[in-house]
């Protein structure tokens, strides 16, 4: 008996794998990280049969590789998701997405009061609970969670 799987998204030779993206989220993270507007191949596949999860997503971009910055931002909306890092069609890193402890200039603050809402000042947050996701805004100290973040345009 053959046991080998096909590969539904395939193989790329250098670039970044993002696996275990719930799949919900899939064409958030694609955006968070402004893949509409890269110039190589990326390829999405969603509702993946997984063993980890019942579905996931997963998106492949040749060619590219984040900073720790960029994945940090993909951490908000999918925390599970794995970071694989490809160069000749071998794994050379396997990251799991991480919180940071601070966001800068991404996170818009929820309070229409806030100092960020009406100058130019970057928002600042600081992440007081990793695990359900709690922010509070540096400025006035508004706290966001998972369900009321809205990301700056």
């Amino acid at each position: 008996m053959d046991t080998k799987k096909e590969l539904v998204v395939p193989r790329i030779e250098n670039g970044t794998v993002i696996d275990h993206i719930p799949t919900e989220v899939v064409y958030q993270v694609a955006h968070i990280l402004g893949l509409e507007k890269y110039e190589d191949e990326v390829l999405i596949g969603n509702y993946l049969s997984s063993q980890k999860f019942i579905r996931k997503g997963i998106i492949k971009v040749k060619n590219k590789h984040f900073t720790k910055e960029e994945l940090s931002k993909i951490s908000l909306v999918a925390p599970m998701a794995s970071i694989i890092n490809i160069k000749d069609y071998e794994v050379v890193e396997k990251l799991e997405a991480e919180i940071p402890d601070h966001i800068e200039n991404f996170i818009k603050c929820m309070n229409p009061m806030c100092i960020t809402n009406h100058e130019k000042i970057a928002t600042k947050f600081d992440v007081v609970d990793k695990e359900n996701l709690k922010l509070r805004c540096h400025y006035c100290e508004k706290f966001t969670t998972k369900e009321t973040i809205r990301f700056c345009e």
